[in-house]
Order: C-alpha cells, then structure tokens, then sequence
C-alpha cells in the first residue's frame, strides 16, 4: 500500500510516522494483495477553537479499484486518533467484503433455483 501523508498545524516526528505505518500496513491482511492501493493520509491539530487541550485529526481516504474507503475521527491525542481511524477503515472493509460475499450467495441460490426450474 503507498501512503501519502499531509499534515497541518504540527510538525511530524519519525515516531509518529514509524507508528502510523504500522498501524495501516496491519490492514493489509484484510486487502486484497494488489500494487494500485493508495491511502491518502491527513494528520492535523485543530485546536483554535479549543480552550482547553490538543485536538487532533486522523482522516484517511484508501483508493482501492473500484471503490474508496473514507475514515475520519478526531481525537484529544494523535495516538488514539490513528487507532480509531484504523478500526474504522477495518469496519468498513469487512462490512464491504461481506456484503459482496452475500450477493454472489444470493445471486448463486437464484440461479440455481432457476436452473432447477423451481422459480
């Protein structure tokens, strides 16, 4: 998967991007082994108006063929913020892998009841 990272209000440190990749290569196991899989991350603090505390931004747009996977969520601390962006992408790939699985299911028994002249 390529990662493209843009960030805003802060300066990115080699922890943070050493973190975030992990994080988003362990969703590889749940896509498909493919080259042309890009993920369009924004890492931001968005605290001017805040009183109190750091707010901070994770959205990831993941380009896949044939669709987009988009996650945003913002959080009090970036760690959390990059740990709930990655759930939230894992949610949305399995939902979307399960649903094609249940149409070709639905798709299947349809044929067969046609072929077996039952419809």
């Amino acid at each position: 998967m390529k990662i493209d990272l843009k960030t805003k209000n802060f300066e990115i440190t080699p922890g943070i991007l050493d973190y975030l990749q992990e994080k988003l290569d362990s969703l590889d196991r749940f896509l498909p082994k493919d080259e042309s899989i890009f993920a369009d991350v924004e890492l931001a603090k968005t605290t001017r108006h805040h009183r109190k505390g750091d707010i901070f931004k994770a959205e990831v747009n993941l380009t896949m063929p044939g669709r987009l996977i988009r996650a945003n969520v913002e959080e009090q601390d970036l760690h959390a913020a990059i740990d709930l962006v990655k759930d939230e992408l894992k949610r949305e790939i399995n939902t979307k892998k399960e649903k094609n699985i249940s149409l070709y299911r639905r798709g299947a028994r349809l044929f067969r009841r046609i072929f077996m002249g039952k419809y």
